[in-house]
């Protein structure tokens, strides 16, 4: 008979094995300390589509996380907005690799995204990146796809990284790890190459088999799928105006001498911010000055100007100080919200959940608003419609007379949709897409994306105007995005003009507002994972005192104190 103490010794014997709880109910079986990946192989998913990580308990986790208990856990795909990021890390790191075996004397700039799935990339000190070098890069890529060799992740200290990067002659990593706060690093390696690198990544170079390099410009695009077709290369885009905007971002940021977050916190540390602020405050004016400059050299013929762009790209100030810049010159713009024109609530359309989707330029009003423009530019005068977003239908609103000497400011999503007026001679309209087009990384080949920039000026917006914490800003951006993805990215080549919102110190300055906010969204919540990456990018920055940021900024219309909040364009008759 065993006695009490051979009993206690058995119940705290762990068993060899750990079950996986999944979602829908289906519980996985195998050996303790197994990673992730060799129990979520079992399930039809994996051959569906491709699986790039886990949340287990609550937490994002590599495929390579090992279980030494008993979890829950979901699959993380390439279709998840978790998914595409580890799968575009862990490309981007491929691509690094394959250029240090080919080209090991000169220097790889990941640069920008564009919108059908890509990165623009460059080489320091080449005028242009010759086919034959492109050719050569993706070969070899697929080549080490072809070895599926592992992604080896290792904890180092902060000296050792430092140490590495010192004598590999990587600059600008030296630049940013010197802020660095923790006393370690996690580094990646693949071969011989080494890199940190913004969150997770795949277990090997096996799983990375959706690529290809193509020609834009002076570099290349490093091209990936999209989410809503994860295992698709989607068409280059046909125009380079984009790509044009970015470039010129650069050249200002090359004007600062802050080309990465490195040289950013070195300017915070020295006490020049203030420069840095004031002098991109000045070619934010400068811009509009020259937007503006072009808008009354084609009036009277362009008698409309559309203003379009994705969620906190700052058109709201955008379009305040355009107006303001026109008044200098001599033109009275007068603005039009495109949101009156929503037709009566139970007329709007539907989206696939059965919900009332107000994004789709079918909610609104297009005759009346075609017939209200045409006729005001015609000289006549138009009673325009307000809508009751109370009651959700539409009343009558301001009577409006255009002089010679005025122009219609028109901002709202569909502002570059063809469809948007087919009744207003396309000669009549000036098109203009304003967005936040982040240049500034944290080296050259570790970027910041714009979405996440665009997600923290929301993040302290809402919370300041709108009473929302950060789960509640979070958990709507999936929508936001997938309108956005519908409604504007489409027709943003269409634009006369394209204004870049970005400051080169704007995420040092929301990083005070932004941190707390972040810290309060809840373990275990979908939201907590995004807000844990954000603080962890956040992390970099060097905090700037709003103080110093100028009352009439972009940046204004989210921390507050805009001088331009309560400024009006004109008055009622």
């Amino acid at each position: 008979m065993l006695n009490i103490e051979d009993n206690i010794q058995l119940l705290n014997s762990p068993r060899p094995t750990v079950e996986v709880h999944l979602p829908d109910g289906i519980v996985l079986e195998g050996p303790r300390s197994t990673a992730v990946e060799f129990f979520l192989r079992k399930l039809p998913v994996w051959n569906q589509i491709p699986v790039v990580g886990a949340i287990v308990n609550g937490e994002l986790r590599e495929l390579t996380y090992k279980i030494d208990m008993d979890s829950k856990a979901t699959p993380v795909c390439m279709s998840d907005a978790d998914g595409v990021l580890i799968y575009r890390r862990s490309l981007t790191f491929l691509l690094e690799k394959a250029f240090e075996d080919l080209y090991s004397t000169n220097e790889l700039v990941v640069d920008h995204a564009i919108s059908s799935g890509g990165f623009y990339c460059h080489v320091i000190g080449w005028n242009t990146v010759p086919n034959k070098v492109i050719r050569e890069l993706e070969d070899h890529m697929r080549s080490l796809v072809a070895d599926d060799l592992p992604f080896v992740r290792e904890r180092v200290t902060l000296a050792q990284a430092i140490r590495y990067f010192d004598e590999n002659g990587y600059l600008d990593k030296l630049r940013l790890l010197k802020y660095r706060t923790k006393d370690y690093l996690i580094l990646y390696q693949l071969g011989e190459h080494r890199d940190y690198h913004h969150g997770y990544m795949v277990p090997s170079t096996g799983y990375l088999r959706w690529f290809k390099l193509s020609r834009m410009g002076k570099g290349f695009i490093l091209r990936f799928p999209r989410r809503n077709m994860p295992t698709k290369i989607l068409p280059m885009p046909r125009s380079l105006r984009l790509l044009e905007t970015f470039t010129q971002y650069g050249d200002w940021l090359t004007r600062l001498e802050i080309d990465s977050v490195g040289a950013l916190n070195d300017a915070i540390a020295a006490n020049r911010i203030q420069e840095v602020i004031l002098v991109s405050e000045a070619l934010h004016e400068q811009k509009i000055a020259d937007i503006a400059k072009d808008i009354v050299t084609r009036t009277p013929k362009k008698r409309i100007v559309l203003i379009a762009g994705p969620s906190c790209s700052g058109k709201t100030t955008f379009s305040k100080r355009l107006a303001i810049q026109l008044l200098a010159q001599g033109i009275s713009p007068i603005p039009i919200e495109m949101d009156n024109y929503f037709v009566d609530r139970e007329n709007s359309p539907l989206d696939e959940n059965g919900q009332y989707n107000f994004e789709t330029i079918e909610a609104v009003n297009i005759p009346l608003m075609g017939k209200n423009l045409l006729d005001l530019i015609q000289g006549k005068e138009v009673q325009i419609p307000h809508y009751n977003f109370r009651t959700g239908h539409s009343e009558s609103g301001d009577v409006l007379k255009l002089n010679q000497d005025q122009l219609i400011i028109l901002e709202g999503i569909h502002g570059l949709n063809p469809g948007l007026l087919p009744v207003v001679p396309a000669g009549a309209t000036y098109r203009l897409y304003i967005s936040l087009l982040t240049q500034l990384n944290l080296d050259h080949q570790n970027r910041i994306s714009t979405t996440d920039s665009r997600l923290i000026r929301r993040i302290v917006r809402d919370a300041r105007e709108r009473g929302y914490n950060a789960q509640q800003t979070i958990a709507r951006w999936a929508s936001v995005r997938i309108g956005e993805k519908k409604y504007i990215f489409p027709y943003q080549e269409n634009a006369d003009a394209m204004f870049n919102s970005a400051l080169a110190y704007e995420l040092s300055s929301l990083k005070l507002h932004a941190e707390p906010l972040l810290r309060q969204v809840p373990h275990g919540t979908a939201e907590y994972i995004e807000a844990k990456r954000l603080l962890t990018l956040l992390e970099w920055f060097l905090p700037t005192d709003v103080e110093l940021i100028p009352d009439n900024s972009i940046l204004r219309e989210f921390l507050g104190r805009s001088n331009l909040k309560d400024f009006k364009l004109w008055k009622k008759n």
